[in-house]
C-alpha cells in the first residue's frame, strides 16, 4: 500500500534537510575516521530509515519502490556511506524475507530490522567467486536437526555491526539445475564459530565498513533456512535482485546531483582570465553533458521504480537503468574533477572523494559487465519467443 502524497512529501524534506544540515557537514569527519558517528545512527533509527520498504506491520513503513528511491535520493546528497548502514536492511535483508520467509522467520526478524535494533549483513561473495555466486563453496552439511555452516565470505558491508548474516552456502556438494545446490540461511551474528575479520581499507566510502567473515563449523538449526526449504537459496536473492539494483541506481543518481551541484557552483564562484570559469563555452559544454546524463538517469529510475510497483517483470529495465546510472555518475564525477582542475585532485575537495566513492558501483549488485551480458541474452531471448 502506497503512503499518502503528504506524508510521503514531509518525509522527503525531512530527510532532505537532515542530510544538508547534518550530514554534509559530518563527512569530512567520517572520510578521516573512517567511522560513522553513534548519534547518526541513533537518528536513523528515530527517524525510521531502517525500515522505509518493511510492511507498517511489521513495524516499518511500507514505502513502494517509486516511494523509496525519492527519499534515498536525498540521503545520498551526502556521502553514501550513510546510506551503506542503513541499504541491507531496506534491500536484501527485509526483502528476502518478504519473499520467501516463513511467518515465524517474518515475525522473529522483521520488526527488528525495521526499527534498527539489527543490521543484516549479506553473505555471497567469496575469495573464489563473485560474479560467478553459484560457484561458492561456503557449506551447510546437515546434522540431525541442525546444519553446520563453514567457508569464508569476503567483502561483506557491514559486518563488523551485524546483527543478523544473511548467509548463502551449498546444501549440496554438485552444481545442480537451477542452482538448486544453494541454500539460504538466517545466522544470528553471535552464533559460537563466527569470526570476523579487519576492517577493510577502501578506495572510497570511508565509514562504510567491509570484513571478511569465516564460519568454522557454525551450527543452527533447520528452521534458519528461510522459507524452510534446501534449494531455493539463490532464487530467493535473485527475486531481489530487480529492486536491489534499482537502490542502486537511485543512489547514484543522487550522489550525481550532489557531484554536479558541486561543479556548477565551483564553476561560478572561480575566476580565470577576469571572469568565472562558468563563462567558457568548454566549461558549460561539461555541465551540459552532465546534465543530459544525470536528467536521463532520473527519468529511467522513476519509469522502472512504477513498473516493478506495478508488478511488471522488470529485469531487462532494471539491468539498463542500474548500468547507465551508475555509469553516468563515473562519467558526471570525472567532468567535475576536471572542472575542479588541479583542486579536484585535493582531499580537502568534495569532488575527490566523491569520485573515489561512485566508483564502486559499477562493480557490486552485478558489474557492468554482467547487466550487458544480462541485457544481450534477454533481448535476443525475446526476439526467439516473439
Amino acid at each position: 500500500m502506497a503512503v499518502d502524497p503528504e506524508t510521503l512529501d514531509q518525509l522527503v524534506d525531512t530527510v532532505r534537510r537532515y542530510t544538508r544540515e547534518k550530514l554534509v557537514p559530518l563527512e569530512a569527519r567520517v572520510a578521516e575516521d573512517d567511522a560513522i558517528p553513534e548519534e547518526i545512527l541513533r537518528d536513523f533509527r528515530e527517524m525510521g530509515l531502517f525500515g522505509l520498504t518493511t510492511p507498517e506491520e511489521h513495524g516499518g513503513l511500507g514505502l513502494r519502490s517509486s516511494e523509496e528511491i525519492e527519499v534515498i535520493m536525498e540521503l545520498t546528497w551526502s556521502s553514501a556511506a550513510f546510506r551503506s548502514i542503513v541499504g541491507i536492511n531496506l534491500g536484501l535483508g527485509s526483502q528476502a524475507l518478504l519473499i520467501d520467509g516463513t511467518p515465524d522467520q517474518q515475525a522473529e526478524w522483521l520488526p527488528r530490522i525495521a526499527t534498527g535494533e539489527v543490521i543484516v549483513s549479506f553473505c555471497l561473495t567469496e575469495p573464489g567467486s563473485g560474479s560467478d555466486s553459484a560457484a561458492l563453496i561456503t557449506s551447510a552439511v546437515r546434522d540431525g536437526d541442525d546444519y553446520l555452516l563453514s567457508g569464508t565470505k569476503r567483502f561483506i558491508t557491514n559486518a563488523p555491526l551485524a546483527g543478523l548474516f544473511l548467509v548463502m552456502a551449498r546444501t549440496s556438494r554438485e552444481r545442480l539445475p537451477k542452482n538448486a545446490h544453494i541454500s539460504a540461511f538466517l545466522v544470528p551474528a553471535d552464533a559460537e564459530g563466527i569470526e570476523v575479520g579487519k576492517i577493510e581499507k577502501k578506495m572510497g566510502q570511508s565509514g562504510a565498513w567491509i570484513s571478511d567473515v569465516i564460519f568454522k563449523n557454525v551450527r543452527v538449526p533447520a528452521t534458519s533456512i528461510i522459507g524452510g526449504i534446501e534449494g531455493r537459496g539463490f532464487a530467493t536473492a535473485m527475486k531481489s535482485l530487480d529492486r536491489g539494483r534499482i537502490n542502486v541506481a537511485c543512489v547514484a543518481v543522487g550522489q550525481a546531483r550532489r557531484i554536479l551541484y558541486e561543479a556548477t557552483r565551483y564553476a561560478a564562484d572561480r575566476e580565470q582570465f577576469g571572469e568565472p570559469i562558468g563563462h567558457y563555452q568548454l566549461v558549460q559544454a561539461m555541465l551540459a553533458d552532465s546534465q543530459a546524463d544525470l536528467y536521463a538517469a532520473e527519468c529511467m529510475l522513476r519509469d522502472v521504480a512504477r513498473r516493478y510497483d506495478a508488478g511488471e517483470r522488470v529485469s531487462l529495465e532494471a539491468s539498463c537503468t542500474k548500468m547507465f546510472c551508475t555509469e553516468m555518475v563515473g562519467r558526471i564525477a570525472d567532468r567535475a574533477v576536471q572542472i575542479h582542475g588541479g583542486a579536484g585532485y585535493m582531499r580537502e575537495t568534495a569532488v575527490e572523494r566523491f569520485f573515489r566513492d561512485v566508483r564502486v558501483f559499477r562493480i557490486y549488485e552485478g558489474t557492468t559487465q554482467i547487466q550487458q551480458l544480462i541485457i544481450g541474452k534477454e533481448l535476443v531471448r525475446r526476439m526467439e519467443d516473439a
